[in-house]
């Protein structure tokens, strides 16, 4: 689906996402533009991952408004993926099974552009994606997704058990989209990770968003948000060594 740039991609009025009815966030009014990356910040079990996934479609909303290209969100993933969106979920969202050649296959992703983003990848192209490293297997499902159409992506804790060297690549690609004018809801635990490519941020903690701000103003509140909405015990060497 085709998209303005600066035009509005995804927004939520007062939306409520959790399970079985009750809400683990609440109240989300988020709103993401085409060249655009936004974050979504906030400890493990806030509600990050579920609020991608019901704007992804997998779970349905409890409560309030989304709106995917400034249309109301309805159907499933699948449909939703039609239209143009991307979500690579925290499981990173390859069929380990498969060969690298066969994951890009059946993603419909040009092999080709994957391999120019991440060129390590073009030796492996006939391994089993299980077999990969964890950084190779995050390559594998970004590069997939980035070679695709998609003009909206939902990403989920790319840093997740990875080395800051390959995370900063990936985040690099993820940048590069928006340049190009893709809409990107990022989440991360992680906030220097995040905002260091973000254009926005949202800290979420107690059931709400708590903080809304440019991304250069939270980097500002870095040890604010890390006292108060992340703890610092949860921080790990990889925020350490921003």
């Amino acid at each position: 689906m085709s998209v303005e740039k600066s035009g509005v991609v995804i927004e939520t009025e007062g939306l409520s996402v959790g399970y079985g009815g009750r809400a683990v966030l609440s109240g989300l009014d988020i709103t993401v533009r085409a060249g655009q990356v936004v974050s979504l910040i906030g400890r493990n079990g806030v509600g990050k991952t579920t609020t991608l996934k019901t704007l992804a479609g997998v779970i349905p909303p409890v409560a309030g408004k989304a709106s995917l290209w400034q249309v109301p969100a309805n159907g499933p993933l699948q449909a939703r993926a039609k239209k143009g969106m991307a979500y690579i979920s925290e499981e990173r969202s390859i069929i380990r099974h498969l060969t690298v050649f066969d994951n890009l296959k059946l993603g419909g992703a040009k092999a080709s552009a994957v391999f120019e983003l991440f060129p390590e990848l073009e030796s492996r192209g006939k391994r089993m994606a299980g077999l990969l490293s964890g950084g190779e297997q995050q390559m594998l499902a970004l590069g997939r997704c980035l070679a695709t159409s998609a003009n909206m992506y939902l990403i989920d804790e790319l840093s997740l058990g990875l080395a800051p060297s390959i995370v900063k690549r990936l985040l690099i690609q993820v940048r590069a989209a928006a340049d190009a004018g893709a809409a990107v809801l990022l989440v991360e635990q992680k906030p220097t990770l995040a905002l260091s490519i973000s254009d926005e941020g949202y800290v979420l903690s107690q059931g709400v968003v708590s903080i809304h701000d440019d991304a250069s103003n939270l980097l500002k509140r870095l040890p604010e948000i890390e006292r108060s909405y992340l703890s610092l015990g949860e921080l790990t060497d990889v925020d350490k060594q921003q």
